[in-house]
């Protein structure tokens, strides 16, 4: 939390006013630091200070920043130069800290999903410390050690990686977005088309310019002047952070969505590096919490562990889930939710007893195996009486699509962690075209899906992009729905058996073949593969 002074104290009292607000804070209790020096404005002061709660075991605020913007704009570069308090040696050293893939470290992009944690102390140091000998971080100390997290939602750049991106945008929910600029090559590529989506879904954008350490002057300032214009025709208001003044004004006013931030960092020289930590550190937390609600957790990965079995990672949406809680899991390919306990529970690799609304974590589940649990489901309190639906109404806005989109439209929908291909069954109007609003009715092709009234969704398919909000969710059909579904079920399910069984024939008489080839025997004199039947 940040407190301000505005109006100012009255230079006399001002030293009894900082006492005042200290004997406050211990009564709280409540840790407070000065973020800014004092200023004096003729007879009177002001100062910012920064309060958070003392350090309590597993509990620290979480802030997701999503990172998005064009391939090769220094995104992956610019995390592992914050999160491992190191810089590049301008060949992209910083970056591979963070790969997971080895088609990652061979062309040097972004292709999944990453997470990547900067941790802040009670008083705004960095915590992050690599191993000296390996240059890993410790994620457990770093939880240990933190009062405040950043989550960096590492996403990719690349055009033929938008699905990625688009799914890490809605399915883990972040506070921020981070949209990055190469100054040297300025907005180019996907960079609207990723700002865009952010204000889509009603995210607030902030702009890191990089690499401004080998880009020309006259080059620089055509970026700025471009970004610039983006921001005005978006109806934001840009403001150039310089000073730690600038900090703490762009740091307050940007949950309310009219200020866009703007840094100019080298990831190189570590040119105002120091400016956007502090932000990083000062920013607030969005998320409105509802922790007296029923639980609600959305998931968006699927694990397999040995030794513990099937874990699930995803987001606390509301409520609080406790080790050995019971929920419900679904909805299945019925429409069906079965109830399971939570096993274990881990946040940011550190095991913990409870998580929290706006919280992400992983649960290991007893009874269950990785087949029956796919991204897009969730657990929710057996309390709230959850029911699937196939079908549901949501007012859209057609961001661009080359033609008209008329009703049986098929795109594929992201509402927050579900992923799913669904038919446009009816809508208000008789064509729709770019620009257009509407209220349409979908119905998703393949599985029943757990979504709630408000929630933000996007559709594409191609070139087309929309955008909407959930406003009425339909519960799913009746019987003669669920019997037509159990019987294609039980369909895959002999289809699968035969093929396996099939399969099993196949492998036993080539090995008699073969083994009557190499022994060189009659045929006769050989044993009866079949004889085991």
């Amino acid at each position: 939390m940040i407190f301000f002074s505005d109006v100012g104290i009255p230079e006399k009292d001002f030293e009894k006013a900082m006492k005042n607000h200290d004997e406050i804070l211990k009564q709280i209790p409540a840790i407070g630091t000065a973020i800014s020096g004092i200023r004096k404005n003729g007879t009177k002061c002001t100062q910012v200070h920064m309060i958070r709660d003392p350090p309590r075991e597993e509990e620290f605020i979480e802030v997701r920043v999503a990172v998005v913007g064009n391939v090769d704009a220094g995104k992956s570069t610019l995390l592992g130069v914050l999160t491992h308090a190191t810089l590049d040696d301008g060949r992209g050293a910083a970056r591979t800290k963070l790969f997971r893939h080895k088609h990652e470290f061979e062309s040097g992009r972004t292709s999944s999903v990453g997470n990547d944690i900067l941790g802040f102390g009670v008083h705004g140091e960095v915590v992050n410390k690599p191993d000296p000998h390996n240059n890993k971080l410790d994620w457990v100390q770093i939880d240990r050690d933190c009062s405040k997290l950043i989550t960096f939602i590492d996403l990719a750049g690349h055009e033929k990686y938008l699905k990625t991106t688009i799914f890490g945008m809605t399915g883990h929910n972040p506070d921020y977005t981070m949209l990055m600029v190469g100054s040297n090559m300025g907005i180019i590529g996907t960079t609207k088309e990723h700002l865009s989506l952010a204000l889509s879904l009603q995210v607030p954008v902030f702009i890191v310019v990089t690499k401004i350490d080998m880009c020309p002057p006259q080059v620089l300032e055509e970026t700025m002047q471009n970004i610039s214009r983006l921001i005005k025709s978006v109806k934001k208001i840009g403001v150039i952070v310089r000073t730690m003044d600038d900090v703490i004004s762009a740091a307050a006013n940007l949950p309310s969505k009219r200020v866009c931030p703007i840094f100019q960092v080298s990831n190189v020289t570590g040119t105002n590096l120091d400016l956007l930590k502090s932000f990083m550190n000062i920013i607030p937390l969005r998320r409105s919490l509802s922790e007296n609600d029923p639980a609600h957790f959305q998931i968006d990965d699927v694990y397999w562990v040995e030794g513990v079995g099937t874990v699930v990672s995803g987001t606390c949406l509301a409520g609080v889930i406790r080790l050995n809680d019971v929920l419900l899991l679904g909805p299945n390919s019925l429409g069906e939710f079965n109830q399971i306990p939570i096993k274990s529970i881990h946040r940011k690799r550190m095991p913990v007893s409870v998580v929290r609304c706006g919280q992400t974590a992983s649960f290991a589940l007893r009874k269950i195996s990785k087949r029956e649990v796919r991204k897009g489901m969730v657990l929710v309190d057996p309390r709230s009486n959850p029911t699937a639906c196939i079908q549901f109404q949501a007012d859209i806005l057609i961001l661009h699509h080359p033609t008209t989109i008329r009703t049986n439209y098929q795109a594929m929908l992201h509402i927050g962690s579900v992923r799913q291909t669904a038919t446009l069954v009816s809508m208000g109007k008789e064509l729709l075209r770019t620009g257009d609003r509407d209220r349409a009715t979908f119905r998703f092709i393949r599985l029943p899906e757990f979504i709630k009234p408000g929630t933000r969704m996007v559709f594409r398919e191609g070139r087309t992009k929309a955008v909407g909000t959930v406003v009425e969710v339909s519960p799913q059909e009746p019987t003669q729905a669920k019997t037509k579904q159990k019987e294609r079920v039980h369909k895959q399910r002999m289809l699968s058996f035969l093929f396996d069984f099939s399969l099993g024939i196949i492998i036993v008489c080539l090995k008699w073949c073969l083994s009557c080839y190499f022994s060189r025997k009659p045929l006769s004199t050989m044993y009866d593969p079949f004889s085991i039947f």
